[in-house]
């Protein structure tokens, strides 16, 4: 039965000095379902695919070189030919990932200028152990300076020796002088409010060392973030590199860009490779990770014997640390007796064909028990959803509530819950095992998951009654209960945790969780949990236990500009339930406002012109004039006795504006203040109700009433549809239509983002105050 060790981080770069002219020859990332135009697998065409994986390294998808059907000999990865007239040598850089089942492997680098006839090797090396890896190679092939070379990417030996072999990211260049690439921004696509550390790694791919990069990173909509790094990088070596300014990040999505903008004190010679985007959703907060085992295994496999035994000696040393659920298999001949059709629908979905294997989150661990380390690594993860229940047990009748919590919109996960037994007997089979554990039973969810559409800061209860009778369960008093929620896409496991066994008390959330700061303090309150069961609760600021209290209420001094707080219920026997979160920002100093600029497009024009801040503050207008010749208008604003204008981060600059010829537009996205802080730009609001320019035929809107105590109405002739949001970017509404009626009565007071589509596709934003 194969085993397979786990992967281990390693980098293999080789270093070579050359100059040439750089050029991409061939950059492929094997982003599509099917093998990329232009490539062809030559000798055992059928063990290769695209894999949406990216064990590599890289981003899904990814080539896969599978052991089955097994063979002895070679097959090759490859590319289209390319013209190298006159180029006497080329680097290749490719990603890949090994998972060894046994010995030493081969793979190499091979180039042939006759269609694949005659193979001239470039590079080659051997692999013992599972891991992953980064190879640049120089290549210098007789085949160098043909007009039609085809590489390859080669592996030599017998198949059996290995479960699988992924490569990614392969490029074919020559090289420039002086060239820094960007690449990878090393971000997590999915992170907590608050600091971030922005980290890239960049790569030296020209002939020179290079001692000095000017970086850039900006998070659209905040400032941008320059710094110069002193390094040592030598040719086609890479290194990752942090900027020191972490970003302060709210609720929402964001798209980083990192630029470089220096390198060795110059621009280098190859700019299409200094630039990166990515988008980073940031989550309300993050909580303990529980990482979810899932092991396939049976009574009637061997191997397995082994595999057990390690899970069983990890699980025993990591009480609190794990949840787990494990399906019994129906093979080897005659397979195990507490098989389920269930447990089947997961095999399917893992693509698991022999056992024992075991998952980490929905991560493949291979043929072999996990690993302290790895069981560690995901512990010490961050996760951005939670999970908290109880069960009961009448008779053979288990009754299971769960509680699911979503720190950003949950809505392609899945929920799922299963009761297993904690310890069996009777499936015996022909492996010497008697005692077998987590043995899962039942699903009380679908065996696919059941859907979640949870908004962030909200969470989702379910309830769940099954009479267990018709199953497997030797013992109703010996059941535990895993739940977890998973990406049915890539797989991964947000977070999971084993029910609370046998109790009749839920661990309800608190509920209104409300949090303010104001002059140096942060104040929580919320209303007790639906049970008023919870003996006390643990209060959060910034991921730190700051306090334990009875009350439903809790002050805390604080020099943060920005926290995070939650508050968790705390039961009998140590029970918590979720954690319901919420962000909040201390108040600014105010800009005293003395002028402000606004560009419009060229016309002439009458103005009734009134500036307010988000609080409706009314701002004294005492002069408008033209610029002769410019599109901009100053404007006076009358002085102390209706100032300071306060602006709050993420407020905005109200203008309400309406000029006399029709067709002109009010083309600006910003205002320049000038004040006693010195010269400042705030983002305005644009809305064409305040100005009359643009008549009913081509879109104007009404939103109304505005301010509203309850129900309001949005209609716009062009208007196809609506969505409103609130100040920390969660989606509160969305209907379609001309005009849409909104029951707002329900709603928290405050102030609401409208956001109204219309027929040409574009988007306008309004401001909605609810009292």
């Amino acid at each position: 039965m194969k085993k397979t060790l786990l992967f281990f981080a390693a980098i293999l770069i080789s270093v070579s000095v050359f100059a040439q002219t750089r050029a991409t020859l061939i950059s492929e990332h094997f982003d599509g379902l099917s093998m990329p135009a232009g490539w062809q697998v030559i000798g055992q065409t059928s063990n290769w695919s695209v894999s949406a994986t990216q064990n590599a390294g890289g981003q899904a998808n990814e080539m896969k070189l599978d052991w089955s059907p097994q063979f002895n000999g070679t097959t090759r990865l490859v590319t289209p030919a390319v013209d190298l007239t006159g180029v006497n040598s080329v680097v290749i850089c490719f990603k890949h990932a090994l998972d060894n089942y046994q010995g030493s492997n081969t793979i190499g680098i091979a180039t042939s200028s006759d269609g694949g006839t005659t193979w001239h090797e470039g590079w080659t090396h051997n692999y013992a152990s599972s891991g992953s890896w980064m190879v640049t190679q120089d290549i210098t092939t007789a085949d160098m300076g043909s007009s039609n070379v085809m590489f390859c990417i080669y592996f030599s030996g017998n198949s059996y020796n290995i479960n699988d072999w992924y490569f990614d990211d392969i490029e074919v260049f020559t090289m420039e002088n002086l060239d820094l690439a960007l690449n990878s921004i090393d971000v997590f696509p999915t992170i907590g409010s608050g600091n971030t550390d922005v980290k890239v790694t960049v790569q030296n791919k020209g002939v020179t060392t290079i001692n000095n990069i000017v970086l850039s990173y900006l998070f659209e909509g905040l400032e941008t973030v320059e710094e110069s790094f002193n390094v040592t990088l030598a040719s086609l070596a890479s290194t990752q590199l942090t900027f020191t300014t972490p970003a302060t990040l709210l609720p929402g999505s964001y798209l980083l860009s990192v630029n470089v903008l220096a390198v060795n004190g110059e621009d280098d010679d190859d700019p299409t490779n200094n630039s990166l985007e990515k988008t980073i959703n940031v989550a309300l907060g993050s909580t303990q990770k529980i990482p979810m085992i899932e092991h396939f295994s049976s009574s009637t496999c061997g191997p397995c014997v082994n595999v057990n035994t390690q899970m069983h000696n990890l699980t025993t040393n990591n009480p609190g640390k794990f949840t787990y659920t494990k399906y019994q298999m129906s093979w080897p001949s005659p397979g195990d007796p507490y098989y389920t059709a269930e447990g089947g629908v997961r095999r399917t979905y893992y693509g698991v064909q022999a056992v024992p294997q075991c998952f980490l989150d929905g991560a493949d661990q291979g043929y072999a028990a996990i690993t302290q380390s790895a069981l560690d690594a995901n512990y010490n993860m961050p996760a951005f959803g939670d999970v908290r229940g109880s069960f009961s047990v009448a008779g053979n009748t288990i009754t299971v509530k769960v509680d699911f919590m979503a720190y950003y919109d949950l809505s392609v996960e899945k929920a799922f819950v299963s009761v297993n037994e904690k310890e069996t007997h009777n499936n015996v089979g022909n492996n010497g095992e008697t005692t077998f554990h987590h043995i899962f039973m039942k699903f009380l969810t679908s065996p696919s998951g059941d859907a979640l559409n949870i908004p962030a800061g909200e969470y989702q209860h379910m309830e769940f009654t099954q009479d267990m009778s018709s199953t497997h369960v030797e013992e109703m008093s010996d059941l535990e209960v895993s739940a977890w929620i998973q990406n049915m896409a890539t797989h991964e496991v947000i977070n999971s945790h084993f029910m609370y066994e046998y109790t009749d008390i839920h661990p309800y959330p608190v509920q209104n969780l409300a949090v303010t700061m104001d002059e140096g303090n942060l104040y929580a309150t919320w209303e007790a949990p639906e049970g008023g069961n919870a003996q006390s609760y643990n209060v959060y600021i910034n991921g730190e236990l700051a306090g334990t209290t009875t009350d439903t209420e809790f002050v805390a001094t604080t020099t943060a500009d920005f926290s995070v707080v939650a508050v968790e219920a705390v039961y009998t026997n140590d029970m918590t339930s979720v954690k319901m979160v919420k962000t909040t920002m201390a108040e600014v100093a105010a800009l005293t406002l003395s002028a402000l600029e606004l560009e419009f497009e060229e016309g002439v024009y009458e103005y009734n012109l009134e500036i307010t801040n988000e609080t409706e503050n009314p701002v004294n207008i005492t002069e408008i004039a033209e610029n002769p010749g410019t599109n901009y208008l100053d404007i006076e604003i009358e002085g102390s006795t209706l100032l300071p204008l306060e602006l709050l981060p993420g407020q905005s600059i109200n203008v309400k504006i309406m000029p006399v010829v029709q067709e002109r537009e009010l083309v600006t996205t910003f205002i320049n203040i000038v004040s006693d802080l010195g010269t400042q730009t705030v983002n305005v609001v644009l809305d064409p109700s305040w100005y009359d320019q643009v008549g009913e035929a081509n879109g104007s809107y009404e939103i109304y009433p505005n301010p509203t105590t309850g129900d309001f109405t949005v209609k716009g002739t062009n208007m196809t549809g609506v969505e409103v949001y609130n100040l920390v970017g969660q989606k509160v509404y969305a209907e379609q239509g001309k005009m849409v009626h909104v029951v707002a009565s329900e709603w928290d007071k405050g102030i609401y983002l409208v956001k109204i589509m219309n027929q040409s596709g574009s988007v306008e934003t309004r401001k909605l105050i609810v009292k």
